[in-house]
């Protein structure tokens, strides 16, 4: 006769186990592949900004460090780059150019974004609304060289279209490219003009970010015009306002094309930037070095001036 054993009462009361074991591991196994596939989906991204982004930096701090002119062996200087490039007095007019330069075009670019942005987003048929937001974006999309060409033969001063508009309203030529201050000016219009299109975009994505019933609310408070814009537009504007004002300001403080085109950084050092004053140093002069000093330099200052408007924006952007 077969002896048949039953399962002992240890065994019954662990057999159902090995599934609840399974199923709590169904969730850890799914949240690794999740991180897997969110790794895959960013290395192309991370390895950019490795690539082009921190290996750059780290070569400029290095190469900041030696005298080289690509034809010799780079020897090592130390700080000694950075005690000329402070000592060049074509260093520091650069400098000092380039931050009214940014105060200047910052100022002006996001004014007249927020109040096109205004305007667009008033009572206007959708299809006009969408005819302005085409036709202020284009020009972003245009290589600045190009659109430099262009301006600098509108605003000659002998055969230019503005001059020639001007002296049909009696008013005689204005040195638009050849005058210290006028020159300045032109460079700053000329990227207002073809840069304001992003801080427009971003207005517009934030207005339409804000309840409807909060203006409704502010309306039947009394709030009209400029002042429910101050009130209430601007503060629940601020964390755009910040993105606009951070990518605007690092965008100048980078400027290039427009014042190497327009003015070649003339008249004199009128318009001359820290970013031509490193291209000059490193491609026409072959001081490499130094040029690198200067790009580091530009870096601290583009960090510092971006931390300091991030902390400024505790007491002024306010999120909903």
């Amino acid at each position: 006769m077969t002896n048949t054993r039953l399962p002992s009462r240890r065994t019954r009361a662990a057999a159902p186990a090995a599934p609840a074991a399974r199923a709590a591991a169904r969730p850890a196994t799914r949240e690794r592949g999740t991180r897997l596939l969110a790794a895959l989906f960013l290395a192309p991204t991370v390895l950019g900004i490795v690539v082009f982004t921190v290996v750059p930096i780290a070569g400029s701090v290095v190469l900041s460090l030696f005298h080289w002119n690509v034809i010799d062996s780079p020897g090592f200087a130390g700080g000694a780059n950075y005690r000329e490039a402070l000592g060049d007095t074509t260093v520091l007019v650069s400098f000092r150019n380039t931050l009214v330069f940014m105060v200047l075009a910052v100022a002006l670019q996001l004014t007249v974004a927020l109040a096109l942005a205004l305007t667009v987003d008033g009572r206007m048929p959708a299809w006009l609304r969408s005819v302005f937001r085409s036709a202020f974006f284009f020009p972003l999309v245009l290589s600045a060289a190009s659109i430099s060409v262009v301006m600098k033969y509108l605003f000659n001063q002998d055969f230019g279209v503005v001059n020639w508009l001007l002296g049909l309203a009696g008013i005689a030529p204005v040195p638009w490219l050849t005058s210290e201050h006028a020159a300045l000016a032109t460079v700053v219009l000329v990227y207002v003009w073809q840069q304001f299109g992003f801080s427009f975009l971003l207005f517009v994505g934030g207005l339409n970010n804000i309840p409807k019933e909060i203006h409704e609310a502010a309306s039947l408070d009394g709030a009209r015009g400029l002042r429910k814009h101050l009130a209430v537009t601007l503060p629940l504007l601020s964390p755009t306002l910040l993105v606009a004002s951070v990518v605007g300001i690092i965008n100048a403080l980078q400027v290039f094309e427009q014042p190497y085109v327009l003015t070649e950084g003339g008249p004199g050092d009128a318009t001359r930037t820290v970013v031509m004053v490193i291209y000059e140093k490193a491609f026409e002069q072959l001081r490499f070095g130094e040029a690198s000093a200067v790009g580091v330099l530009l870096f601290v200052l583009v960090m510092a001036v971006t931390a300091l408007q991030f902390r400024l924006s505790r007491r002024f952007v306010h999120y909903q």
